[in-house]
C-alpha cells in the first residue's frame, strides 16, 4: 500500500511539473544550448577561414593593406571574447559579441569588393574556392542565427507565460538575451568602400 502511495504521488507530481511547464522549459533550454553551440560553430568556421583568405587577395594586392588590416584586426577582436555557456544569459556580453562578428561581416564585406577590382585574383582557383566556402559558410551562419533566435523567443515567451512562468520562477529559469534587431540590420547593409585609385598589380611570387 505505501509502495502505491508513493508511485502514485510521484506520478501526480510529474504530471503537475508537465502541465506547468517544467519539461517544456527544460527541453527548450537544451534547444538553446544546441543552437547556440551550431551559431559558434559556424562563426568559427569563418574565421578559420580568414587567413587564408587575407593571404591570397594579399598575393595580388598587397598594398590594400588598409583593407586587409581591418580584416585581420576584426578576426583578432572575434577570438578575444570569452565564449562561455554564461554568455546567452547576458545581454552585454551577447550583444558585444554580435558586435564584434559584425565587425568581421563588414570587413569581410569590404575585402570582397576590393577583390572586384582584381581580374587575376578573381580568376584564381584558389581564390574562387575560398569566396564559395565562405558565401555557404555565411549562409549557414544566417540559419543557424535565426534557428536560434526562435528558440530563445519561444523559451521566454514559456518563462513569461502562465502557469509555466511560476514554475519557472521556482526553478530559477530567467528569460535569455537574444540577437539584436538593430544589430541584424546593420550587418546585413551593403558595405561603403572608397578605392584609393592604385592600379591592381600582379601577383606577388
Amino acid at each position: 500500500m505505501r509502495k502505491f502511495l508513493l508511485t502514485l504521488v510521484i506520478s501526480i507530481a510529474f504530471l503537475s511539473l508537465s502541465g506547468c511547464g517544467y519539461n517544456t522549459l527544460q527541453t527548450q533550454d537544451e534547444a538553446i544550448k544546441a543552437g547556440w553551440s551550431e551559431v559558434l560553430n559556424q562563426y568559427q568556421r569563418r574565421a578559420d577561414l580568414v587567413p587564408n583568405l587575407v593571404n591570397t587577395v594579399k598575393g595580388y594586392a598587397a598594398h590594400e593593406a588598409r583593407v586587409l588590416t581591418e580584416v585581420t584586426a576584426a578576426r583578432a577582436r572575434v577570438g578575444q571574447i570569452a565564449v562561455t555557456p554564461e554568455l546567452v544569459n547576458d545581454p552585454a556580453a551577447l550583444q558585444k559579441f554580435q558586435a564584434a562578428q559584425g565587425e568581421l561581416t563588414g570587413a569581410l564585406s569590404r575585402l570582397l569588393v576590393v577583390a572586384e577590382n582584381y581580374p587575376q585574383l578573381k580568376a584564381d582557383a584558389g581564390f574562387r574556392d575560398l569566396q564559395a566556402q565562405l558565401e555557404g559558410t555565411e549562409n549557414r551562419i544566417t540559419v543557424a542565427r535565426n534557428r536560434y533566435i526562435k528558440t530563445v523567443q519561444d523559451y521566454n515567451v514559456t518563462v513569461r507565460s502562465f502557469p509555466s512562468n511560476l514554475t519557472a520562477k521556482l526553478f530559477g529559469h530567467q528569460t535569455k538575451a537574444n540577437f539584436a534587431v538593430e544589430n541584424e540590420q546593420a550587418i546585413s547593409a551593403p558595405p561603403k568602400v572608397e578605392f584609393g585609385g592604385a592600379e591592381p598589380s600582379a601577383p606577388a611570387y
